[in-house]
C-alpha cells in the first residue's frame, strides 16, 4: 500500500495542470459535477439491489416520501405531512401539490402504494412494517392511507430508511414489475433526469438536472430537506485506480470522489485545491459474513471460533486512517444507544488451535472455501484480503475469487454449493444509518431462506426481533435489545471487524458537500 502511495504521488506530480479548453467547453464544464463513486454503476434498480452506489443512482432519480436527517430522524421529503388515528391504526400521508415525474405526469397516490407494496418485499424494514399493514390504499389523488392491525409507531422511520434500500417512489406502471426483476424504467421524481443513451455500464451514467423538481424549502441535511441542484449535468465516472482518480481530482477533470485509498489521504490533505471531509460522522461496521446453507459454516461452532481469532486492528488498519477507526465487538454498530460491546476472546496460537479443532470437528478434510472479494471496493477488497491471509493460517484451502463489485454481488446471491457458483465467505460493510437497530439491520436477522445473503437460520434471535418490534414500552424494547444481542453473540450470523469512519475528498471550490450514509449529489455549488 505505501509502493501504491508513492506511486499515486509521482502520478500526481507528473500531470501538472490540465491542458487549456475553449471557452465554450469551459462553460459546459462549469456547470457539469463529476463524481466518483466507491464502486461502478452495473445495476439500475436500487430496490432490486441495495447496494450504495446502486442507492446513490437511486436518489439522483427518484425521491422518498420522507427523509431521514443526519440524527436519523425521518422528515417529510414528497410528503406534506400526516396524520394518525388516536388508537395508532390508521395512518394517513399527503402527497405535497406539484409533484411530478421525469415525464411530465403527476405524482399520484396509487404510484406510492404500487412502489411501497414492492419494496416492502424486499426490504427486512419493510417486511417489519408489513407485518403490521392490514392494508395500504389510495383514498384519493394526493392521499395514502395505511390501515393496521396494530400500532406501528417506527412507519414513518421504515419509509425514511436511509440506506440500504430506501424506500423509493415509482410511476405505478414501474411499481409493478415483479420484486423479483429488475426494473428498466427509470423515470422517477427526483431532482436528477438519467440520460439512458449515455450510460456505459461499469464506467458512466449521466443525468441531467430535472426542471420540473420542486424542493422543499428547508436547508438540506442528509437525506432530508431541500433538494437544490445548482449544476445542469451531472456524470458518475468510474476510474478504476485509485491513484488516477486521485490524480483527475487534482486537476480539476472530477470534482469529488467518494472513497479515496486511506492511504492516498494524507497525500490530497497536503494538496492546495483539495478538501477532505468525514463522510459519514457514524462510520460504517466492516463484518466477515457466513454462508450458513453450507458446510463448514453451517456449523455455529466454526463461525464462533473464526470470529474469536479475527484481528479487528488488522482488518481496520487496512481500510482506514488511524484515529479513524474502532474496535467493536458488537452485532450492532458500537457507540450507539443500547449497543452491548462482548469482551474479547483470547488470542494468540491458543486460539487459533481452537479454531482448527472446531473445523475438524465439523468435518472439515481441506475442501476449497470460497470467499468471493471485490478486486474495485478498497474497503470491502482489503478486508478479503486480510481474511484470505488468516485462513491459510488456520489450514484452510481458501480460494480467493476476486472480481469486479458487481460481479461479486451478483454471485453473493447464488445459494449453490460453492464448487457450483455458490461461496462460503464475503466480507464487506454497512453503514451504522443502516443497521441501527433491529428493524432496520438485514445482517442481524436469522429468518432461513428469508434472510440477507448467507442465510443464517435461528429461531430465537428471530423471536427477540420480534419481541423488539412489538414491546409495548421502551423498557420492553430495551430488555428485548439486551436479549437479542446476546443470543446474536452466540449465533454468529457475522463476525465483526471494526468500526471506521472514511474520509472524502472533492475540490476546495466546491461547497454544500453534505455528510450521511449515501453520497448526496444535491445542494453543492461551486465558487
Amino acid at each position: 500500500m505505501h509502493r501504491r502511495s508513492l506511486l499515486a504521488s509521482a502520478t500526481i506530480a507528473a500531470i501538472g495542470a490540465p491542458l487549456a479548453r475553449p471557452a465554450a467547453a469551459q462553460a459546459t464544464r462549469a456547470r457539469t459535477l463529476r463524481f466518483m463513486p466507491q464502486a461502478a454503476l452495473s445495476v439500475l434498480d436500487p430496490i432490486f439491489n441495495p447496494t450504495t452506489i446502486v442507492t446513490t443512482h437511486g436518489y439522483c432519480v427518484f425521491d422518498t416520501l420522507y427523509g431521514a436527517d443526519r440524527a436519523l430522524h425521518p422528515q417529510p421529503q414528497m410528503a406534506q405531512g400526516h396524520e394518525v388515528s388516536a388508537d395508532g391504526l390508521t395512518w394517513t400521508i399527503r402527497l405535497r401539490e406539484g409533484l411530478a415525474f421525469h415525464d411530465g405526469e403527476p405524482v399520484r397516490a396509487k404510484d406510492c402504494v404500487g412502489s411501497i407494496r414492492r419494496w416492502a418485499v424486499r426490504d427486512a424494514f419493510g417486511q417489519v412494517m408489513m407485518g403490521a399493514v392490514a392494508e395500504i390504499v389510495a383514498t384519493d389523488d394526493r392521499t395514502i392511507t395505511f390501515r393496521l392491525t396494530r400500532p406501528f409507531p417506527a412507519l414513518l422511520d421504515a419509509l425514511a430508511k436511509p440506506a440500504a434500500s430506501p424506500c423509493f417512489m415509482m410511476p405505478e406502471r414501474t411499481a409493478n414489475t415483479p420484486p423479483d426483476r429488475p426494473i428498466t424504467d427509470m423515470t422517477g421524481s427526483g431532482p436528477w433526469k438519467f440520460v439512458a443513451d449515455e450510460f456505459v455500464q461499469g464506467s458512466k451514467a449521466v443525468y441531467l438536472k430535472n426542471e420540473r423538481y420542486i424542493p422543499r424549502s428547508e436547508a438540506a441535511d442528509a437525506a432530508a430537506g431541500g433538494k437544490v441542484v445548482n449544476f445542469d449535468r451531472l456524470e458518475l465516472v468510474w476510474i478504476p485506480d485509485g491513484g488516477t482518480a486521485v490524480a483527475a481530482l487534482r486537476t480539476g477533470e472530477i470534482d469529488w470522489i467518494e472513497y479515496p485509498l486511506p492511504d492516498l489521504v494524507p497525500v490530497m490533505q497536503r494538496e492546495r485545491g483539495i478538501t477532505t471531509q468525514v463522510y459519514d460522522p457514524n462510520g460504517f461496521l466492516g463484518f466477515l459474513r457466513f454462508n450458513a446453507l453450507h458446510p463448514p459454516f453451517n456449523d455455529v461452532r466454526v463461525r464462533r471460533a473464526i470470529r474469536d481469532v479475527l484481528v479487528q486492528s488488522d482488518f481496520m488498519s487496512a481500510v482506514a486512517l488511524e484515529g479513524d477507526w474502532r474496535e467493536c465487538r458488537a452485532v450492532f454498530p458500537c457507540g450507539l444507544p443500547g449497543v452491548t460491546e462482548f469482551p474479547p476472546a483470547p488470542r494468540g496460537e491458543a486460539a487459533m488451535d481452537h479454531a482448527r479443532a472446531a473445523l475438524r470437528e465439523a468435518g472439515y478434510n481441506g475442501e476449497p472455501i470460497v470467499h468471493i472479494n471485490p478486486t474495485d471496493f478498497a474497503a470491502v477488497t482489503m478486508q478479503g484480503r486480510v481474511t484470505a491471509d488468516l485462513m491459510r493460517r488456520l489450514g484452510v484451502n481458501i480460494q480467493l475469487v476476486e472480481s469486479d463489485w458487481a460481479t461479486t454481488i451478483a454471485r453473493r446471491a447464488n445459494r449453490n454449493p460453492p464448487a457450483q457458483g455458490g461461496w462460503n465467505l464475503h466480507n464487506t460493510n454497512f453503514p451504522s444509518a443502516g443497521i441501527a437497530n433491529p428493524a432496520l439491520s438485514p445482517i442481524i436477522r436469522m429468518h432461513g431462506e428469508r434472510a440477507w445473503f448467507g442465510w443464517p437460520l435461528d429461531a430465537g434471535v428471530e423471536e427477540q426481533v420480534q419481541a423488539w418490534i412489538e414491546a409495548p414500552s421502551a423498557d420492553a424494547q430495551a430488555a428485548a435489545m439486551q436479549r437479542l444481542q446476546v443470543l446474536a453473540w452466540d449465533a454468529v450470523p457475522f463476525a465483526p471487524t471494526g468500526l471506521f469512519r472514511l474520509r472524502t475528498a472533492f475540490r476546495s471550490d466546491l461547497s454544500g458537500v453534505l455528510q450521511g450514509p449515501n453520497p448526496f449529489v444535491w445542494n453543492l455549488k461551486r465558487a
